[in-house]
């Protein structure tokens, strides 16, 4: 099974412009994120997808392997798959690794390749809900799933709602799940996800996964008791920066 792990990494960002590269503790972002990808085992290969020349130039200089992608690109699935046929290699899966989560755990890479045996299509990562701050925040996705580990929804919304019980006790009733944003695309699968038009589910929620679903294809997920830490302002960096400092990451 041969898996490559790509990195999408933008520029541009309305919210935090030039992302990629800002410092954190003596290395880049995009830099740490790479090192992190390079110590799962199980990944044949991984490269750095960017559609700005600075990136390339950057990711060039401290040994890793980068490749140009085209600036039009509207998702990270897109630039994966434009990564892919760039490769001269064959590969059965690729892992999507978001650029912005310089902690991101081999571990958590693993329970992911774990997850691909050539059946799955697409797999991805959630992890147990403990507070009421992330249950009941917009900005943060939560999913439900079968009893087979797949998903059945993703949703801003606090999913599912327990009808008749007091918000402050639904922790204590039911296992809610938010979605760590990693995804493993076998290859036929990923090339076919970048030719589905936009759906009416993922408009209403903005979230593309819900395209793939209304679409028919079938998510696995895993479970992983690992946080994760993104970042998408200048204050989640000055929190990144506090996490380094305490725990040397």
């Amino acid at each position: 099974m041969r898996i490559l792990g790509v990195i999408p990494a933008r520029y541009a960002s309305t919210r935090f412009p030039a992302k990629p590269l800002v410092d954190i503790a003596g290395k880049s972002m995009i830099q740490r994120v790479y090192e992190q990808v390079k110590k799962a085992s199980g990944i044949s290969a991984v490269v750095v997808a960017t559609d700005n020349t600075i990136i390339f130039d950057h990711v060039k200089s401290f040994g890793g392997d980068v490749c140009m992608t085209k600036e039009s690109h509207v998702s990270g699935t897109d630039r994966c798959f434009e990564a892919l046929s760039l490769q001269k290699d064959i590969y059965d899966y690729v892992i999507n690794i978001q650029g912005d989560e310089p902690f991101i755990q081999p571990s958590q890479i693993e329970l992911l390749v774990s997850r691909l045996n050539g059946k799955t299509e697409i797999a991805t990562l959630i992890k147990a809900i403990d507070n009421a701050t992330q249950l009941f925040n917009p900005n943060l996705v939560k999913v439900v799933i079968s009893k087979l580990n797949e998903a059945l929804y993703f949703s801003r919304a606090t999913i599912p709602h327990l009808r008749n019980i007091p918000e402050a006790e639904w922790l204590t009733k039911h296992t809610f799940y938010k979605h760590i944003g990693m995804y493993a695309y076998r290859a036929d699968i990923l090339q076919q996800l970048t030719i589905l038009p936009v759906s009416s589910l993922e408009k209403a929620e903005s979230l593309e996964q819900l395209r793939w679903l209304e679409n028919g294809f079938k998510i696995m997920v895993a479970e992983t008791a690992e946080e994760t830490v993104g970042i998408d302002t200048p204050e989640d960096l000055k929190h990144a920066l506090n996490l380094i400092t305490s725990h040397e990451l």
